[in-house]
């Protein structure tokens, strides 16, 4: 009976709610009738004779056109509501024939619920499932050809009744790290969900809120000429009013239907749910483990790893064998993985790695010489060595920039090659000796980009460089123009909720988490998926934090840490119209992303991480150079690791140490600890090494 009771008391809570936000549409109207009706009365007393006069008829003039712009208006708000289309969530659709188990148990765990079954299923690159109302006519399929028969056929009220229901996005990462009695417990609250999300009063508030948030997105689109702009200022400011005003009420809804949803799940696998949502947790950890270590070095080399979530499962294996967080983890391998339920996984898990890199880096929607996939048994050739190699390259072509001397100190007659020593001399001389020169560089070499443009060479290329100490060519012969470079990050764009009257959101309807809402409108909102999302700054703040982020490290190192980043600018610039924000072609198949549902101009949608710190690159450089010295001159190997991405194996082994060494040398111009450390593993840090 506390279920039962429960349940209606949830869902009598989502209508009563739902019915306020009703209200206030309600009431929207009712004030934009107002000027007519009061026009009307004029009118009807100027021909009866009661209300009879000059200025009688100049208030009737002026409440009637009064009336008929608001009416024009209201009338233009209202189309811009109902037709404007909401956003949606990027999805990969799940058509019933590639999944047939997988539908037979959402349906028969909507059975088991006593509620409707989703419409359609779609796969989603998060750690999440949640329902998705996509009834509008944009996002809706095409029309299927009608038959004189349909509507005698039994199973033509059912169709009708599935086409309305919400679709269920269920986050990929469980299907492959969960078995099939964990995913139908965690999925459970969910489709539960269905049964609030029919009713007439739920739905139809729901369609207003999204209408409101999609014209307050129409409302936010650029507009050039003066009279858009006024037209869509008063759209949004209408718009956002209206949300203002319905938000709590929105909230509170949420809550009952969420409330009513777990209630009635608790009948359903209500012990192993509690099981399950422990490997929820342990499935976010090692996603966003994956996503940030081992699949962003591929996606800025251009490659986009095509099993994401069997990567996320050796991950997760990895993680539990080590912390040892998964006391059971043995007896969960030998059930059967929630993947089975699908006819093609690998299919699947290539559409939703592709979807990943695309939302997360902004790739390219096809595949091609600079956008290709990866396997994770290619990913330490293809990925590992081609990063480090093509960073060390980078880091020479900045030094002879500064006029650094290729050959070492000490070094024999002829070897001019990139050597690791060059970099070890160069950061361990003392400042005073060449602070001055090397700022002067620097200095020269930014006031160049200012004038020409980022990537644009001066008209003197040796004006900007200090006096090398050993004469030769400008360029070494090592230059690593094949080499590919990752595409570049776009603006940032959060994922926002529905309570923000500024931004479009997908269509809420998650029933197994409530969301309340903010109290400041205007305030950023949490990004889609709980990733972080950097805030944006100016160039000047940007410069301001370089400035104290290299405060710390020797002033060698600051010119040359400024090099990387001005070069590595230009290299993203010089890749981003190729494919960063590239826009989609046509649909695919039925397994690929959903590319008609969604606008994937401001790509990347959600960036993993903020944009590397000077710091941060240098030690990344120089870090590379080690790893390439290594490979070279004592027979490492590089390789793989699930939770810290690329490393380096000796003899089978991963080694250590080497972060806290590259740290002292970059910080302090120490290069102690690094010498020996190399000298440990017999790395010889003045032979030539191979680059891209």
């Amino acid at each position: 009976m506390t279920g039962i009771g429960g349940v209606e008391m949830g869902a009598q809570a989502a209508r009563s709610r739902a019915l306020a936000v009703l209200r206030v549409r309600s009431r929207a109207l009712a004030v934009a009738l107002l000027p007519a009706a009061a026009a009307v009365i004029l009118l009807v007393g100027g021909s009866t004779g009661h209300l009879a006069g000059g200025g009688w008829d100049v208030l009737r003039w002026i409440v009637s056109v009064l009336a008929l712009c608001v009416l024009l208006a209201a009338a233009g708000v209202a189309l811009v509501v109902a037709r404007s289309r909401p956003a949606v969530t990027p999805t990969v659709t799940v058509a019933e024939e590639s999944a047939p188990d997988l539908y037979r148990m959402v349906r028969d765990l909507a059975d088991r619920l006593d509620v409707p079954a989703p419409s359609a299923i779609a796969l989603t690159p998060d750690c999440d499932s949640w329902l998705e109302d996509r009834t509008h006519p944009a996002h809706g399929p095409p029309p299927a050809e009608k038959h004189h028969d349909d509507l005698a056929g039994p199973g033509g009220p059912a169709h009708r009744r599935s086409a309305t229901a919400p679709v269920l996005v269920i986050g990929s990462p469980f299907l492959w790290w969960m078995r099939v009695g964990e995913l139908r417990a965690v999925l459970a609250p969910v489709v539960a969900g269905t049964g609030p999300s029919a009713h007439p009063d739920i739905a139809a508030a729901r369609r207003f809120i999204r209408g409101l948030d999609a014209a307050v997105a129409v409302a936010s689109a650029g507009r050039r000429d003066p009279l858009s702009r006024v037209a869509c200022a008063g759209l949004g400011w209408a718009s956002r009013l209206l949300l203002r005003s319905c938000r709590g009420h929105a909230a509170e809804m949420e809550r009952g239907v969420a409330t009513a949803a777990a209630e009635r799940a608790q009948a359903v696998d209500y012990g192993l749910r509690i099981v399950a949502q422990e490997q929820v947790g342990l499935a976010y950890a090692g996603w966003d483990r994956l996503l940030t270590r081992v699949a962003l070095p591929a996606w800025r080399m251009g490659r986009w790893p095509s099993r994401l979530d069997v990567g996320v499962v050796a991950a997760l294996t990895e993680l539990s064998r080590r912390d040892r967080l998964a006391e059971g983890f043995a007896s969960r391998l030998g059930e059967r993985p929630a993947c089975d339920l699908l006819e093609e996984p690998g299919v699947m898990d290539e559409a939703v790695s592709l979807l990943a890199a695309r939302l997360f880096h902004g790739g390219p929607a096809e595949t091609g010489a600079d956008w290709s996939p990866v396997g994770w048994e290619e990913y330490p050739e293809e990925v590992v060595d081609r990063t480090w190699r093509t960073d060390a390259a980078r880091l020479h072509r900045v030094l002879d920039t500064l006029g650094v001397r290729r050959a070492a100190e000490g070094a024999a007659p002829g070897t001019d090659g990139p050597t690791l020593a060059r970099v070890l001399d160069h950061l361990t001389t003392p400042d005073g000796a060449s602070t001055a020169p090397l700022t002067a560089g620097i200095d020269a070499h930014a006031a160049t980009e200012t004038e020409n443009g980022p990537g644009t060479p001066s008209a003197d290329p040796d004006a900007s460089r200090p006096p090398a100490d050993d004469p030769g060519p400008s360029r070494p012969p090592y230059d690593d123009s094949d080499a590919s470079r990752p595409p570049a990050d776009g603006p940032d764009a959060s994922h926002p909720v529905y309570d923000d009257p500024d931004a479009s959101h997908p269509p809420y309807g998650d029933s197994d988490a409530s969301r309340p809402p903010v109290d400041d409108p205007d305030a950023p909102q949490p990004p889609y998926g709980d990733h972080a999302t950097p805030v944006p700054t100016t160039p000047a703040e940007d410069a301001e934090d370089d400035e104290d982020d290299l405060a710390d490290t020797t002033a060698r190192g600051a010119a040359l840490a400024a090099g990387l980043t001005a070069q590595l600018a230009r290299e993203e610039a010089e890749a981003r119209p190729a494919g960063a924000h590239a826009l989609s072609s046509a649909p695919g198949p039925a397994a690929g992303p959903d590319a008609a549902l969604w606008d994937d101009r401001a790509l990347p949608l959600l960036p993993l991480q903020p944009p590397r710190t000077g710091r941060e690159i240098l030690t990344a450089h120089i870090t590379a150079m080690v790893c390439c010295a290594a490979m070279d001159t004592a027979g490492a190997a590089p390789a793989l690791d699930w939770l810290d991405g690329p490393s380096l194996l000796f003899d089978g082994a991963r080694t250590a140490d080497l972060a806290p060494s590259v740290l002292s040398l970059v910080e302090a111009g120490d290069p102690g600890p690094l010498r020996a450390w190399m000298t440990e593993l017999g790395i010889r840090p003045e032979k030539p090494v191979r680059l891209v």
